[in-house]
């Protein structure tokens, strides 16, 4: 995608005005002075929307024309000028405009811009140099330090290839690792394909948006298409698992029973069910080992909610740390741990995989399932090299496990000829908000163990629907996506907030879901729609973070949004400022929605009018074909779903033994 000389000046003009010069006497660093365009913004925002697919790229294509026509003042009842001939107050007036729009494509142009623009401004770092903002902001950057740990190479295809085995499996994650260690143990040839790369431990380097581009989906852009709800998924070797927070939650109890119960899957309330979570826990070493520590913002969530009498727990996680000082790392794993601490796929069950004569595809898409006579035969996939150029690979197999994650599965199983009318459908993504609370102590969000502790206290709220509280990593590319804009000034001024900034996340288990489903290029393209009960229950949970901050004893409270509201918790009317949540517009971006967790796009159950899946993970439309996966989960799992997605890997591979 290229934009002419004019639509490039009129982006530079609207990335100077999110993060404008601004005049201060007192300007260390020149943080005021300097503009968007002093770190070539503009540039690496073309940059970074070249991996779209080609719907949301002509979309661009049509705000950048958009901002390049005179056309414009018609959207926000201004002048008939091109953004870059407008003064820096009318492009913030017609931002503002934009951000409180009835019509959701000018919200999606505002959002787009914004984070986008924010998140690049203080999240790039240089390999030889650091943000030079980050100073300003307090934020320290990597660490530095790195470990680096002998580990298995993917196999290298130069030329067109046809590879037998007994299993291939699709994608290396929570589910595709399991998987392939189980099955290597028992004797199996496998082989394993990840469209992803495969990033070695010592090259972790921690740089929050060099990380994106090489360890998440779509680099960290991919978004549902009403551009409503980011979705953060990991798209390299190790999958999720190498990016996420570490927290290991079996599958609650009643969740168990729902799935057993109302989806005809009777195995969830097994004893050998259970056997297998067992079994996972041992191997990843899960334990609330790295939780005996907290840092200020676990600590916060802690103490705010005893204060109030609310429940809270520990979290186990799938980390080994033999001190604070290695728990101190755990913050900066969200870009891939250097350190060896978090027991991701790639060093457990994929070494054990690759010890015992697996071989790993890394930079390698699988396009369709080979399929002949109503059975699956092996895999047609492309392998690309640093130049981009491809190689087809087949594989042949005598079964073929789809391990891919709730996005990518349900487009590969239809781009290779499936139909059962409700692979893609149902698509649950644990809708997630944060509220952030500003306290007097640093808090300094990007050290220690990420989520240390959660309050499980409204998580039934309706039957089994509800909200987890949860803390995040805080990082400061994160945190200026997260952070609202109403005009340059104030954006630059609540970034010098970040070390004194505690997050809260409400996780929602959502009842009503979405969909994903095949665009133009055969790609998957989600659509989600924030249903109004799920929506009620998401601001009940800002609400309860709210009280907490208060509790723990935040000075203020930020409720996150196109129109923000900041909450004085030390006013009499404290109660009646948070009831102001629920006269806010939560429709898709009026705020940020995020999603870490995609599941339930190709259901298992008993009913094969309703599920795609048996209960034993094999597709009723195709014989040998199975998924193993957060696709094949009946319904959300209610809680971050790592191990309830390696426990019904190992529960299917067992039956694949």
């Amino acid at each position: 995608m290229k934009l002419s000389n004019s639509q490039l000046d009129a982006l530079r003009a609207m990335c100077d005005t999110i993060v404008p010069s601004v005049n201060k006497s007192d300007d260390k660093d020149a943080y005021w002075r300097r503009k968007a365009s002093d770190l070539d913004v503009e540039d690496k925002f073309i940059e970074a929307i070249q991996v779209l697919p080609i719907e949301e790229k002509t979309e661009l294509d049509r705000l950048f024309k958009l901002l390049d026509s005179r056309t414009l003042g018609l959207t926000w009842l201004g002048p008939l000028k091109k953004a870059q001939h407008l003064s820096q107050q009318q492009r913030e007036t017609l931002l503002r405009r934009w951000s409180a729009s009835p019509l959701n494509d000018l919200r999606k142009g505002f959002h787009t811009l914004q984070k986008i623009t924010k998140s690049i401004y203080f999240g790039y770092a240089a390999e030889d140099a650091p943000n030079p903002n980050w100073k300003n902001i307090g934020y320290p950057g990597p660490i530095g330090e790195q470990v680096a740990r002998d580990q298995f190479d993917s196999l290298i295809i130069r030329t067109a290839r046809t590879l037998d085995c007994d299993t291939v499996i699709v994608g290396s994650g929570a589910g595709g690792g399991v998987m392939a260690g189980e099955l290597s143990a028992a004797g199996q040839k496998v082989i394993v394909v990840e469209k992803g790369p495969y990033v070695k431990q010592g090259d972790f380097h921690q740089r929050e948006l060099d990380s994106m581009k090489s360890l998440y989906e779509r680099e960290g852009l991919l978004s549902s298409a009403d551009g409503g709800t980011l979705i953060l998924a990991g798209s390299c070797v190790g999958g999720g698992t190498t990016i996420n927070w570490a927290g290991s939650f079996r599958t609650p109890d009643y969740v168990l029973n729902e799935w057993a119960v109302e989806h005809g899957n009777p195995q969830f309330e097994t004893a050998d069910y259970t056997k297998c979570f067992e079994a996972v826990e041992q191997r990843l070493s899960v334990s609330t080992q790295a939780s005996q520590w907290h840092n200020p913002q676990n600590q916060a969530l802690l103490d705010g909610c005893e204060k109030l009498g609310y429940e809270t727990k520990l979290i186990p996680q799938n980390t080994k740390v033999d001190s604070k000082e290695d728990w101190q790392k755990l913050g900066f794993s969200v870009a891939g741990d250097a350190y060896g601490s978090k027991q991701s796929m790639p060093i457990t069950y994929l070494q054990d995989a690759v010890n015992k004569g697996a071989e790993i595809l890394a930079d390698t898409e699988v396009s369709k399932v080979w399929i002949e006579n109503g059975e699956a035969k092996g895999v047609i996939a492309f392998q690309k090299d640093e130049n981009g150029n491809q190689y087809e690979v087949k594989i042949r197999a005598k079964k073929v496990v789809v391990s891919a994650g709730a996005i990518h599965t349900p487009a590969l199983l239809l781009r290779s000829g499936l139909r059962h009318p409700h692979i893609g459908r149902h698509l649950y993504l644990h809708p997630t908000v944060p509220v952030v609370g500003i306290y007097k102590e640093q808090v300094n969000a990007w050290y220690g163990g990420m989520m240390t502790a959660v309050s499980d206290q409204f998580t039934r709220l309706d039957g089994n629907f509800g909200f987890k509280l949860e803390t995040p990593p805080v990082h400061a590319g994160l945190a200026a996506l997260a952070t609202p804009w109403l005009n340059g000034e104030q954006t630059k001024k609540e970034l010098t907030d970040l070390p004194n900034m505690g997050m809260f996340i409400v996780l929602t288990r959502d009842k009503f879901g979405g969909q994903v489903k095949l665009s133009k290029e055969k790609r998957p393209r989600v659509t989600y729609n924030l249903n109004d009960y799920d929506r009620a229950h998401m601001v009940r949970g800002m609400q309860e973070c709210a009280r907490i901050h208060a509790a723990a004893g935040a000075q203020e409270i930020r409720v996150l949004h196109n129109r923000p509201l900041y909450i004085d918790p030390t006013q009499a009317n404290f109660e009646e400022q948070i009831n102001e949540v629920e006269d806010m517009k939560w429709d898709a971006n009026h705020f940020n929605l995020f999603s870490a967790h995609q599941m339930g796009t190709c259901r298992m159950g008993g009913d094969d009018k309703s599920y795609p899946l048996k209960p034993t993970g094999e597709t009723r439309e195709v014989k040998n074909l199975y998924v193993a996966d957060a696709s094949a989960f009946p319904k959300c799992s209610g809680a971050n779903p790592m191990l309830s997605i390696q426990a019904l890997s190992y529960y299917i591979a067992q039956g694949l033994k």
